[in-house]
């Protein structure tokens, strides 16, 4: 039978943004397609109280020469063994404006709220301005790298994925350990998946997503900062697929980060500790 992957919702970020499929045996020529529409509710930016809803689509292919297309990430499994896998990736990293991530196909927001009192505000200032204001925009960015997962067990396994090329200057650098029990069958049409891990970030990734320039500072109400490299977060998801029919699958998520070293000393971090609920309908052709 043929292994259900992991499907993500396209534009999500954070931690697990980078999973990788398992290995899905099929004939030679064929494909494993899945696309739908789904909604996730996250902080505005990691670190924000404040919380957006966005609608955004499913997408995932996989084909039997391993290459496989997941959400913002694409990659290619050039390993056939039953224990290790690895190979090249590519992802992209969402933005962020004065309003927060990149946003993804239509988003439903609250207003937001700095929850600073009248006269605590900085003149130039706006009363009610979220953290984010004054503060630079940052495109997004495409990153390289590649994957490394070991299997510990037949559904346990070290997933390790490294990527560069987050950030202003292009050279921000993700390392993400993951935990993983693969989706195993809860009951029937119904599959489990869960993870725990941490994120190792460089100084270029701290600067650009967590530091805070002097100039930046004039013109915004945070303090300068100028955070070095280390561990980011340590975090962990649940995962649910729910086949109800052969084509379609509902596919639900909770993930829980909490930012950790400089990134959480911050100013730009109002709560440090994040989570995120998705959930997507997906068609299989």
């Amino acid at each position: 039978m043929l292994k259900y992957s992991v499907l993500l919702l396209a534009g999500l970020s954070g931690a697990a943004a980078a999973q990788t499929p398992t290995i899905n045996p099929m004939p030679d020529g064929s494909r494993d397609m899945y696309v739908g529409l789904g909604a996730v509710s996250a902080p505005r930016w990691d670190g924000a109280s404040e919380r957006k809803t966005s609608v955004l689509p499913v997408v995932q292919f996989e084909f039997s020469n391993g290459i496989f297309l997941s959400g913002m990430t694409a990659g290619w499994h050039l390993s056939d063994g039953p224990v290790a896998e690895y190979g090249p990736l590519l992802s992209l990293y969402p933005g962020r404006t004065q309003s927060g991530r990149d946003a993804g196909v239509g988003h439903v927001t609250t207003a937001g709220s700095s929850g600073l009192i009248p006269g605590t505000v900085p003149v130039g200032v706006p009363l009610g301005a979220s953290r984010l204001y004054g503060m630079h925009d940052i495109d997004r960015r495409v990153e390289a790298g590649g994957f490394f997962n070991y299997y510990l067990a037949p559904q346990v396994r070290l997933a390790n994925t490294v990527l560069v090329g987050s950030g202003r200057d292009r050279n921000g650098l993700r390392y993400t350990l993951d935990l993983q029990r693969v989706a195993t069958d809860a009951a029937e049409h119904h599959r489990i998946a869960a993870a725990v891990g941490f994120t190792l970030v460089n100084r270029q990734y701290n600067t650009t997503y967590f530091g805070v320039t002097a100039e930046e500072s004039r013109n915004s109400l945070n303090a300068e900062w100028h955070p070095g490299g280390g561990l980011r977060d340590v975090h962990a998801s649940v995962r649910w697929n729910w086949m109800f029919t052969p084509s379609w699958m509902l596919t639900s998520q909770v993930q829980v980060a909490r930012l950790q070293g400089d990134a959480k000393r911050s100013p730009l971090v109002e709560r440090p500790a994040n989570v995120s609920v998705s959930t997507a309908l997906a068609y299989r052709f």
